[in-house]
């Protein structure tokens, strides 16, 4: 029990540290036309300057249960919660309110976590904006990227 509720504890931690990246991922997934699922797995984090980097992708509907058969019923993935099947997922997608809510699976290891994300402090729509804005910020000035010389 003390071993699943700190998997828990860490989970929920990651995903309050990276819900940003995961609402942006689920709106610019969504905004590509059609309702899906955002992965994130840890197994191979990209290090750099700025800090650990994940591999996130995002599955649409359309994809998603093929996807699932082959992640999860491969011999090395454990789903976390075995309750929840690949019904569930495919019918917590079919629900889920792109405006407000998002559908996150969560590769660690051999596991997966299965979260359906609702009462966020940040929409996905909010994160998406937030990303575009603090971007924009970070972006050499337009002079600077056509090579003309300033003053």
């Amino acid at each position: 029990m003390t071993t699943e509720i700190n998997t828990q504890d860490w989970q929920q931690a990651f995903i309050a540290t990276n819900i940003l990246a995961i609402g942006y991922n689920a709106w610019v997934g969504y905004l590509g036309g059609e309702r899906g699922v955002v992965i994130c797995s840890t197994n191979s984090p990209h290090l750099s300057i700025a800090g650990e980097t994940f591999k996130v992708h995002f599955i649409p509907r359309q994809n998603l249960a093929a996807f699932l058969n082959a992640w999860l019923t491969a011999p090395d993935t454990v789903l976390l919660q075995r309750h929840f099947m690949n019904a569930h997922i495919l019918e917590a997608v079919d629900k889920y309110n792109p405006q407000k809510d998002i559908v996150f699976l969560l590769e660690y290891g051999n596991q997966a976590g299965f979260f359906y994300l609702t009462n966020l402090p940040i929409t996905p729509p909010q994160c998406y904006q937030t990303v575009c804005k603090q971007w924009a910020e970070f972006q050499p000035p337009h002079t600077l990227l056509t090579g003309a010389k300033t003053q």
